[in-house]
């Protein structure tokens, strides 16, 4: 072949892998905005009913959220008036409770799964947890009000049998979240560690959990606003009241999920009072949850700014 042949032979080659570059790029940016358009599609569809949900709670709660609703309760309450106070403290100290039991018990328990976990204990553990996190919250509550009878009667309601049924949901969810956290800190750190002559339940303390601690209280916190709002197990462990309880250990409690079903399904005559009611307690959950949300991103952000200054 001449030079002539042999260079207009490589310029036709030359244009057709332009040509299939050209089209395959074309072809690359149909399918990103064919795939851009479906996930903001699906976007759409997942905020338009919490959109809504929040609006139609805000416009039918903001008519009793008033003092008065956050500062009395449903005692000798007949009719229009009353409040949540004491389904708004019952709330808060049933969800402490069973996060001072939970957190050390899930945290604990992570732990050993990455750190020192292996072999069938491991195996079980883990299988355990897998379950625990798919039970249905009615179970946990039947096994509370099963534990705390079987020592003090079937008569027995009271807030710390909530406390007990709530950490049996939290727990599974606080190991999980935490065992991720912990497998994301670097090998690295423990074996520096490990190379100074520190020990491993020292680098646990002072490397692994510090380097991981913001995630773990996003998780805890995501875990105290996932059972907040539990009602099937506080139904048959902490029962309903009407007056102030500040004892865990005794006598009935409310809570906020009970607040809101209770004032829907014993609705008076007229039904408008208990149905104000129901949705300025469900408005106020919806707070309390928005609340603990951002608490857990302004911790988180506050460790990573200090672990990041270090």
């Amino acid at each position: 072949m001449t030079d002539t042949a042999v260079k207009d032979t490589a310029k036709s080659e030359l244009l057709d892998i332009r040509k299939r570059t050209q089209s395959s790029a074309v072809w690359r940016k149909v399918k990103d905005r064919m795939v851009t358009i479906l996930v903001s599609l699906a976007f759409v569809v997942a905020i338009i009913p919490l959109i809504s949900l929040t609006i139609t709670v805000v416009a039918n709660g903001m008519e009793r959220f008033d003092a008065e609703f956050f500062t009395s309760s449903m005692r000798n309450v007949v009719g229009e008036g009353g409040g949540a106070l004491h389904a708004i403290i019952g709330t808060l100290q049933i969800t402490l409770a069973a996060t001072v039991i939970s957190v050390p018990i899930g945290v604990m328990t992570a732990i050993y799964l990455v750190e020192y976990g292996r072999g069938r204990l491991a195996k079980a553990i883990t299988f355990l947890v897998d379950v625990m996190t798919g039970i249905p919250s009615i179970v946990a509550g039947l096994f509370a009000f099963a534990l705390f009878a079987m020592i003090f009667g079937p008569s027995v309601r009271m807030g710390f049998m909530g406390a007990v049924a709530l950490s049996l949901l939290m727990i599974p969810v606080v190991v999980r979240s935490s065992e991720e956290m912990l497998r994301l800190v670097p090998n690295e750190l423990r074996e520096a560690s490990f190379a100074l002559g520190v020990p491993k339940w020292l680098t646990v303390l002072r490397v692994v959990l510090p380097t991981s601690l913001a995630g773990i209280v996003t998780g805890v916190m995501l875990a105290i606003a996932r059972v907040i709002g539990e009602t099937a197990p506080l139904l048959v462990t902490a029962g309903f009241a009407d007056s102030m309880n500040y004892n865990l250990f005794s006598e009935r409690m409310n809570t906020l999920p009970l607040f809101v079903y209770r004032s829907y399904v014993s609705q008076g005559t007229p039904p408008e009072p208990d149905i104000s009611r129901a949705w300025a307690g469900a408005l106020t959950l919806i707070i309390i949850v928005m609340l603990l949300n951002l608490i857990a991103r302004l911790v988180a952000r506050f460790f990573s700014t200090n672990k990041s200054s270090r």
